[in-house]
């Protein structure tokens, strides 16, 4: 199963603004097993914050991948523990599915037409989180999940 991280900004390279959350990010992707991919959009113009929302969305699902099934990111989703989530994971596995993304949007959110458009809203918790985190906590649960599923002692309860 690939997966995919659709996310509104841009997590930086080098040394500039967000460096240190990418490369946090490239840690986890490459331990994971699976192809995890991160694209990432903006909208530069300046809208009106309804406007914006649903012109992020709009980006973000234009980088869903074909068939993929589609998780929007919201405080309001649905939260599970680190070992439902990895069970998550795995069902979709079984089933056969070939790719998963996740919706991430920007400071204000995603669009209504991104939770209603997708399979799973799915809330990190009811913090609110910076959303160019999003990704790397994203990815650290992804690899909990594997290390969860393989018996692995890195996730403790």
């Amino acid at each position: 199963m690939r997966v995919t991280i659709a996310a509104v900004g841009r997590l930086g390279g080098g040394r500039g603004k967000g460096a240190e959350a990418r490369a946090l990010f490239d840690t986890y992707a490459h331990r994971l097993s699976v192809p995890l991919a991160l694209k990432s959009c903006e909208e530069k113009r300046p809208l009106p914050p309804a406007e914006r929302k649903r012109r992020e969305t709009e980006l973000l699902f234009k980088l869903v991948p074909k068939g993929a099934l589609v998780v929007a990111l919201d405080q309001r989703g649905h939260t599970f523990s680190s070992a439902d989530f990895a069970r998550l994971l795995q069902s979709w596995r079984n089933r056969g599915l070939k790719d998963v993304c996740f919706l991430v949007g920007g400071a204000d959110g995603l669009d209504d037409s991104a939770k209603t458009g997708a399979a799973l809203v799915l809330s990190l918790g009811a913090m609110t989180w910076p959303h160019l985190l999003v990704p790397v906590l994203l990815a650290e649960q992804l690899f909990r999940a594997e290390s969860i599923l393989a018996g692995h002692p890195y996730h403790r309860e």
